[in-house]
């Protein structure tokens, strides 16, 4: 088991990244944006020097969170599908020279207006989706599939059905706390007047969990677009249900990674003397070091249990 994030909430930079990571003690990041591009569409300069950063820093990318097939992409637009194999390209060749071998993908903006499981979004879905996990295939690297305001992320439905289609072995879950508060469920059918319930998604595709996203939150006000109003929280303080997962997941042997995802627009004990940049750095290092206590927490109980 292993701690990481996407630091770049900490810091635009890679050296406030970085910075950030050791401070938790940590040696991974969950590269996202780099002054504010994501990893796979750097400049090739920018990406020589991410490379010199990490190397003299001992810290090392564990996954690309890419912006493949991500629920801004519609998967009835060529040149959405076309961008994503290209960045998905571009980012296993820097994946690589990283030693990094998953990526975070998704399944295409969720079409919520029309029915759950209408057979023309799906068919699009599954090939393109199947495409993309095959150029992983290809390459020896992990397509992680997240779920959020996308095909698969509409229920757990959605995300088993897609798992059984694509069925390959480098097709994994990236189950995120913190998606399921904002998002309807859509698995017993077309109406959007439930929300998910991160428990439930869960417990429901947990045998296929490989990764594990922390976010937690309270949906304010539902969208039928997807991505209700939300107010993030700490971990454990939202209806993520973040306690519940993580000791289930502890007791089951979980041995993967928990990367943070804290999306606050609070700060951990904000000072009027200090900077917008020093409140986000404290916030996510705060935001780690509590989960932390939580994960030491539910390993105490797996063990007094034994």
């Amino acid at each position: 088991m292993y701690y990481t994030g996407f630091a770049d909430e900490a810091a635009r930079d890679l050296a406030g990244q970085i910075r950030a990571t050791k401070a938790l003690g940590w040696n991974c990041i969950e590269s996202r944006r780099i002054d504010g591009v994501n990893i796979h569409d750097l400049s090739e300069e920018a990406f020589d020097k991410v490379c010199e950063q990490l190397d003299a820093s001992g810290v090392k990318i564990n996954c690309f969170g890419s912006e493949v097939a991500n629920w801004q992409r519609d998967v009835f637009k060529e040149d959405d599908y076309y961008k994503s194999i290209e960045q998905l390209a571009r980012a296993i060749r820097r994946m690589k020279r990283l030693g990094c071998d998953m990526i975070r993908g998704m399944s295409f903006k969720a079409k919520w207006a029309l029915p759950a499981f209408d057979p023309e979004v799906e068919k699009q879905v599954f090939r393109k989706v199947k495409m993309l996990v095959r150029i992983c295939e290809d390459a020896g690297v992990f397509y992680m599939h997240e779920n959020c305001n996308n095909y698969g992320g509409q229920s757990p439905k959605h995300t088993l059905k897609l798992l059984e289609q694509i069925d390959s072995p480098n097709f994994k879950l990236i189950f995120d706390t913190g998606n399921p508060v904002m998002n309807f469920d859509r698995q017993f059918g077309d109406t959007l007047e439930r929300m998910q319930n991160a428990w439930d998604f869960y417990s429901q595709v947990r045998e296929h969990i490989a990764y594990v996203h922390i976010k937690d939150g309270i949906c304010t006000q539902p969208n039928p677009d997807g991505f209700g109003k939300t107010t993030y929280t700490y971990p454990g303080e939202g209806d993520g249900c973040v306690v519940r997962i993580v000791e289930d997941l502890i007791s089951r042997g979980y041995d993967g990674g928990f990367s943070m995802e804290p999306h606050l627009k609070t700060v951990f004990h904000a000072e009027e003397n200090k900077s917008d940049e020093e409140q986000r750095f404290d916030t996510y290092v705060e935001y780690g070091r509590r989960f932390m206590k939580i994960v030491d927490t539910a390993v105490a109980k797996r063990d007094a249990a034994k």
